[in-house]
């Protein structure tokens, strides 16, 4: 197809772009709604469905999402060479094929075959789209393009999070893996239909010099310090996805929402973006990347302190007309706060990556600035799944009596466990057994005269009741493992649930191997405090080598 003139006036500033460019910004919101759909699941999904370890989780999803950020590197070179048209096509195949074999099979061998094709199609999207971007803007408005990228980002990122609550809550953690193929393939129409390459100076190009190029920018070596120093700031904003949501499942139960609080983060990003890269606008590059690196940091020791307002507020907080638990208090200021230090931070660092670009390069820069991530995701992936082993262990790695606590703290109708022994005496309709009766004494639960057990349908969620006039209490039978050093040891519990809930006043602690969870927080307010004096010490040396060089001029 015919190219499309990628220069604008440059005497002007405004908001009109080539149709391009919207069609690319449409592909890339179908994608990234289907991306961190299934990337704000894949925790979880890993552990709770494969049947990885936390830390074998941690290394899985650390290498998936780290080789991802690195392969745009080189995935830019290919798409200059063969267009971004093409490029685009494969890549929106790849990721179809991908999201839907991870949700079709719950294997270790298959989900990583599907991250596979996931990482390589999520890592030409990347240069391609913010490429498009980048062709279809002067110099004088990037920065507007680049903002408005990043703002369909972030749109992408609520709608396939939000999505991912509901799908997870009612039908089961794989099902966000089809949503995600679905929306992968409705990009890969928008693509086919609409797209039409711009114009690419260095398509065609030999490999010999598409490595010239890489090498060119790889001894960049100012830009290589500051990917290194931003890497810290992706290092704690990771941890929406790499501990977040199992972190509050651990402490808080699974009834909690972390897709939803993770949305705060892109619902502050689309409010704030435009306005701040407006407000920045005229900001050296590292003026404005160091307010985010300046932010960072409060947001992991905000979430830190969770115990603390806890120690304070007791298990419930009142804010007018809704009560929250203190950890999801914490833990939305926190990700508020992260979505405010992207602000400043991404647009910016995106159009210093493209102002690197020697002429036809564009793709291969802005390829490499997703390094940033590389570092940091391999690091703060494979670094939580060690926190969590710590400090916010796995319920399989608990005593039966630690899973009582837990389960008490954590499920607020959760009464007490029947040995899987009273299972036959629970087997068929009719008056309750005298063995049944004196467990429901000796846990201090009343179970009047007149009650009765009631088989529920096999497929039920409850699959018996214990009723009388007035009330129930529901059976549930569990499976459970407990993780040892000789071994794993498993069994199934009968849980016992009451019809009324308990409030936050009389819910018990959790268990004390929770006590110290939140120390996880203090380590990654340490690595952002850490990017953030490393910032000042780039600045302070390049301004050195600057003032120098301008002597010697």
């Amino acid at each position: 197809m015919a190219d499309i003139p990628s220069k604008q006036p440059e005497e002007k500033l405004g908001w009109r772009f080539p149709t391009t460019f919207w069609f690319a910004n449409g592909a890339e919101l179908f994608e990234r709604a289907a991306y961190y759909g299934m990337f704000i699941t894949l925790i979880r999904y890993l552990h709770d469905m494969v049947g990885f370890s936390d830390q074998e989780a941690g290394w899985v999803a650390g290498l998936f999402a780290s080789i991802l950020y690195f392969l745009p590197t080189f995935m830019g070179i290919m798409a200059d060479k063969i267009g971004f048209r093409r490029s685009l096509i494969m890549a929106f195949a790849l990721l179809t094929a991908g999201y839907w074999l991870l949700g079709a099979f719950q294997l270790k061998s298959t989900a990583i075959a599907a991250l596979i094709l996931i990482m390589f199609g999520g890592a030409i999207v990347k240069p391609v789209i913010s490429g498009t971007a980048a062709k279809c803007s002067t110099k004088m408005n990037r920065a507007r393009a680049m903002s408005i990228f990043y703002m369909v980002v972030n749109i992408g990122s609520f709608s396939g999070k939000g999505l991912a609550g509901y799908l997870n809550d009612s039908l089961g953690l794989q099902y966000i893996n089809f949503y995600a193929a679905g929306m992968a393939f409705a990009a890969l129409l928008l693509v086919v239909l609409f797209y039409r390459n711009v114009d690419t100076k260095g398509t065609g190009k030999s490999v010999k010099e598409a490595f010239r190029g890489l090498l060119t920018v790889m001894g960049n070596v100012r830009f290589l310090c500051l990917i290194l120093i931003v890497a810290g700031f992706w290092a704690i904003q990771g941890q929406l996805y790499a501990l977040m949501p199992t972190y509050m499942e651990r402490l808080m139960g699974t009834d909690t929402k972390p897709e939803w609080l993770a949305n705060i983060n892109p619902f502050v990003v689309v409010l704030l973006v435009v306005p701040i890269t407006h407000l920045v606008r005229k900001f050296k590059p590292e003026n404005a990347i160091g307010i985010g690196l300046f932010i960072i940091p409060f947001t992991a020791l905000i979430i830190a302190l969770s115990p603390m307002v806890e120690g304070i507020t007791g298990r419930s907080v009142n804010l007018w007309i809704i009560a929250v638990h203190p950890i999801s208090l914490m833990i939305a200021i926190g990700i508020g706060f992260q979505g405010l230090a992207e602000c400043f931070l991404s647009p910016k660092f995106l159009e210093y990556a493209s102002k690197q670009a020697p002429e036809g390069e564009v793709g291969l820069y802005l390829g490499y600035q997703h390094l940033t991530t590389f570092f940091a995701w391999f690091f703060g992936f494979v670094l939580s799944g060690y926190l969590l082993d710590a400090y916010c262990p796995a319920v399989q790695k608990l005593t039966l009596e630690e899973q009582h606590q837990w389960r008490q703290a954590t499920d607020p109708k959760y009464a007490f466990s029947l040995d899987e022994q009273l299972r036959d005496d629970l087997e068929a309709d009719g008056p309750i057994s005298a063995s049944v009766r004196q467990v429901f004494e000796e846990n201090n639960f009343d179970l009047p005269a007149a009650a009765t057990v009631k088989q529920e349908e096999e497929e039920a969620e409850d699959q018996w009741k214990l009723v009388w006039d007035g009330g129930y209490y529901a059976i549930k039978e569990v499976e459970f493992e407990i993780e040892t050093k000789a071994g794993t040891e498993s069994g199934a519990n009968l849980l016992v649930y009451t019809d009324t809930a308990r409030s936050p006043e009389e819910t018990p602690p959790l268990p004390q191997v929770y006590a110290r969870a939140h120390y996880i927080w203090y380590v990654f307010t340490a690595i952002g405090f850490t990017a953030f004096l490393g910032l000042l010490l780039f600045k302070f040396v390049t301004s050195v080598i600057d003032r120098k060089r301008a002597k010697a001029v």
